[in-house]
């Protein structure tokens, strides 16, 4: 956790803010790990990315509340997920029931070859990356940190994905944004821009969404 984080954390007014958020009481009473999970189900709910039998692997998955929103989404009705998730973190993650959990880091080698020889050639049909670095405070290095997180899951993307398939993934306007919304549209034929209410207005996430690779 970031020294910004956990300042804002210990602050009173993050807390109260925190607490009188509607998300955040959404996602209490629903039982979703954390807010986020509001940001995928609006996005699935505009641009339909989940669908029955589909593979699905989900990068930086902890907490696990996206995780949720997509065995959710993919649940048949005996109840189990109709398709194949793989979630993928650094840090541990509780168990989402009929999701394969890989911990570590998704482009060291030995991980890579974990998820490979789990698919067993299988090829994606949708990657999902949520994924933020820990923040320092120094705005030119957050945006260099988060710009690397988000071309390591386009060339993630890019190497495992169907030819049909979607990646979905969190960039920030700053410095390298423009750039990389280029570099995608060199990926995939259709790149869009989503803001889901859930993301705060203050924030400056957008999500990206690439489709169909070149």
């Amino acid at each position: 956790m970031s020294t910004r984080l956990r300042q804002n954390r210990s602050n009173p007014e993050w807390i109260q803010r925190h607490l009188n958020d509607p998300y955040v009481k959404r996602s209490v009473a629903e039982g979703f790990r954390s807010r986020a999970a509001y940001k995928l189900s609006e996005i699935d709910d505009k641009d339909r990315l989940l669908r029955p039998k589909m593979v699905v692997v989900e990068l930086g998955a902890a907490p696990g509340s996206w995780t949720q929103v997509v065995r959710q989404r993919l649940q048949a009705r005996d109840g189990t997920v109709s398709g194949r998730v793989v979630a993928l973190d650094v840090l541990p993650m509780e168990p989402v029931p009929d999701v394969e959990f890989i911990q570590g880091d998704f482009h060291d080698e030995a991980v890579e070859r974990q998820l490979v020889d789990l698919l067993a050639g299988t090829r994606i049909d949708l990657v999902l990356s949520d994924m933020a670095p820990n923040l320092s405070g120094i705005g030119a290095a957050d945006a260099a940190r988060s710009v690397l997180l988000a071309e390591l899951a386009a060339d993630f993307a890019g190497k495992y994905l169907q030819p049909n398939g979607a990646f979905l993934v969190k960039a920030f306007h700053g410095s390298g944004y423009s750039q990389y919304v280029e570099r995608l549209k060199k990926i995939f034929r259709a790149v869009a821009v989503r803001k889901p209410a859930a993301s705060r207005e203050t924030s400056a996430e957008v999500y990206l969404l690439g489709r169909h690779l070149r």
